[in-house]
């Protein structure tokens, strides 16, 4: 069974190119985490005292271990994300057209947005997790390379 595809805009007298329906699904999924997390970290870091005594809280009556990390850094680290996952977006926005350097952009981020932490909270090392679904992320990006100008 083929992929059914999704042809983006492209110049008059050529032909379009298809966009196969891998590409769309990770692109709107990054879509929906980046803008997500963009807007929540805008808002932590403008809003960081009052986040910081919620959490706490939360963290006190759930007894969630590690989120006194977080509560601990400073509202920078969240402005950088966010800039991180504005960018991380705008990537997937430019793969979403088919270029690739798009792929390029998008896979900066990623590095970056994993390294971050490490920086703001003087970490030994990047979070496996992160480091997973982040490699996921851009190896199924970049199976679409061929495709994209």
């Amino acid at each position: 069974m083929e992929d059914e595809i999704i042809a983006p805009e492209s110049a008059p007298g050529q032909t379009p190119l298809a966009r196969p329906n891998l590409l769309t699904v990770l692109c709107i999924l990054t879509f929906i985490n980046g803008l997500l997390t963009f807007i929540s970290s805008i808002f932590v870091g403008a809003f960081f005292d009052q986040f910081v005594s919620i959490a706490t809280e939360f963290a006190e009556k759930f007894k969630l271990p590690g989120l006194e990390m977080i509560t601990e850094g400073r509202p920078l680290f969240f402005y950088v994300n966010a800039v991180l996952y504005g960018i991380s977006v705008a990537g997937a926005f430019l793969m979403w057209s088919l270029k690739k350097n798009g792929f390029h952009v998008y896979a900066i981020a990623q590095i970056l947005l994993i390294l971050s932490p490490m920086y703001f909270f003087q970490l030994p090392g990047p979070s496996i997790f992160d480091i997973i679904l982040s490699g996921t992320f851009v190896l199924l990006y970049s199976t679409n390379l061929k495709i994209m100008k």
